[in-house]
C-alpha cells in the first residue's frame, strides 16, 4: 500500500521566534534575550502577517524594560537600542523606567587601607560603575528622582559630579559609603540638587560643612536617615542648619542621652524620629561607657510633641541584640543582604 504524501504545515510561529526560544540563553528577563533580536531580525524573514519587532507598541515596551534590573537595562536594553530601531530607543528613555536608578546590587571590589581614603577601590570595578553610570545617565534624560547607592559601592569624586550634573531632578538620595568623596565634590553635588527631599547618610566627623549647604541649596529638605553614630556635635549641626527637618531615622547605632535631647529640644518642626535598636549612651560620656537599657521619662516627655517615636530596646529582639553585638557600628556585610535597607520609616526604607 502506497505511503501518504507527507504534508508540511507552516507554523504560526514566526521563524525569529523559533530562534530565539531555540536559544539556551532566551530568557525575557535577561541581556541574552536583547542579544538574539537583532541576529534574528538580521537574518530571517518576517513575514508581512507578522508585526514587526519595531511596531510594538511603546506602552508595552515600557512595561517590559520595566522589569529589568540596573545590569539588564545598560547591558540589555541600553546597547541593543542603537542596533533596532528609534521606537525601542524611545520606550528605554520614557521616565517611567528612570524616576529611579537603584545601584544596591552594585559593589565595589576593594581592600580597606589604614590611610585615607581607606579603601582601595580596583580599577575594572571603577570602570564597571562608569560605564553603568554612562548608559543609565544618557538613557535617562535627567528624569531620575531617586538614585540608590550600596553601602559597599565607593564613587569617587569625578563619578559622583558626573551624576549630579545629569540628575538635576533628584530628590532622594541613598549613599552610605562615602570614603572617596572630598567635601567640594559632595558640596558640588548638593548645590547641584536643589530639589532634594530626603538623604541616607553615613556619619561624618565634620558634618557643618555639608549640613550647611543642604540648608542653603535644597529648601524641601525633610528627610534625613543617620547610618552611624549621632554625637553631640552632629545634633547640634542638625539643629543649627536643618531647623525645618520632619523626619530623623538613627536606627541601629549609638546615639548620645545629650544628642537626643538636643534633636527633641531644637528641632521644633520634627514629626517622626527612629531611634530603634539603637545603643543610648549615657552623659556625660565617662570611660567606661555606661549603656542605658530604657529610655527615662523626661526623654518621653519630651517626645510626646512627636507625631511618631519610634523606639525598640527589647533584649528578645534579635535586630537589638545584632546593634549591641557590634557595640553600635553595624557591620551590615555580616546579615541578610537587604538587612540594610530596612527601616521602620516607610518612607526610608528601600
Amino acid at each position: 500500500m502506497p505511503r501518504k504524501p507527507r504534508i508540511e504545515t507552516r507554523s504560526r510561529r514566526s521563524k525569529p521566534y523559533e530562534k530565539l526560544k531555540r536559544n539556551k540563553g532566551f530568557n525575557l528577563m535577561s541581556s541574552n534575550f536583547f542579544g538574539v533580536i537583532p541576529q534574528a531580525m538580521e537574518k530571517e524573514d518576517i513575514g508581512s502577517h507578522s508585526r514587526k519587532w519595531e511596531e510594538m507598541d511603546h506602552d508595552v515596551l515600557v512595561k517590559i524594560f520595566q522589569c529589568f534590573d540596573i545590569f539588564g537595562l545598560t547591558s540589555g536594553i541600553g546597547q541593543v537600542c542603537s542596533k533596532v530601531c528609534s521606537t525601542w530607543r524611545l520606550a528605554a528613555c520614557d521616565p517611567l523606567i528612570w524616576k529611579t536608578l537603584d545601584l544596591s546590587m552594585l559593589k565595589s571590589n576593594f581592600i580597606k587601607t589604614p590611610s585615607e581614603p581607606y579603601v582601595y577601590v580596583d580599577g575594572p570595578s571603577d570602570k564597571t560603575l562608569t560605564r553603568v553610570l554612562k548608559i543609565s545617565l544618557s538613557l535617562s534624560h535627567g528624569n531620575i528622582t531617586t538614585l540608590i547607592f550600596h553601602y559597599n559601592l565607593f564613587v569617587s569624586d569625578d563619578q559622583l559630579t558626573y551624576t549630579a550634573e545629569r540628575c538635576p531632578r533628584l530628590k532622594r538620595l541613598v549613599m552610605p559609603a562615602w570614603n572617596r568623596i572630598k567635601k567640594t565634590g559632595i558640596c558640588k553635588a548638593i548645590c547641584a540638587w536643589k530639589d532634594l527631599e530626603s538623604l541616607t547618610m553615613p556619619s561624618i566627623s565634620n558634618p557643618p560643612y555639608l549640613i550647611e549647604e543642604i540648608g542653603k541649596n535644597c529648601k524641601n529638605f525633610a528627610e534625613l536617615k543617620i547610618m552611624g553614630p549621632c554625637h553631640i556635635f552632629f545634633a547640634s549641626t542638625l539643629a543649627a542648619f536643618l531647623p525645618n527637618l520632619k523626619v530623623l531615622s538613627i536606627r541601629c547605632s549609638i546615639i548620645f542621652k545629650d544628642a537626643l535631647n538636643i534633636i527633641l529640644d531644637d528641632l521644633k518642626k520634627l514629626e517622626v524620629l527612629n531611634i530603634s535598636h539603637c545603643v543610648l549612651i549615657d552623659s556625660p560620656p565617662t570611660l567606661p561607657r555606661r549603656v542605658l537599657g530604657e529610655l527615662d521619662e523626661s526623654i518621653l516627655k519630651k517626645a510626646k510633641r512627636l507625631r511618631k517615636f519610634i523606639t525598640c530596646m527589647n533584649d528578645s529582639c534579635i535586630t537589638c541584640k545584632r546593634t549591641r553585638q557590634d557595640e553600635g557600628l553595624m557591620r551590615w556585610y555580616k546579615y541578610e543582604a537587604d538587612f540594610w535597607k530596612v527601616d521602620e520609616v516607610k518612607s526610608l526604607a528601600i
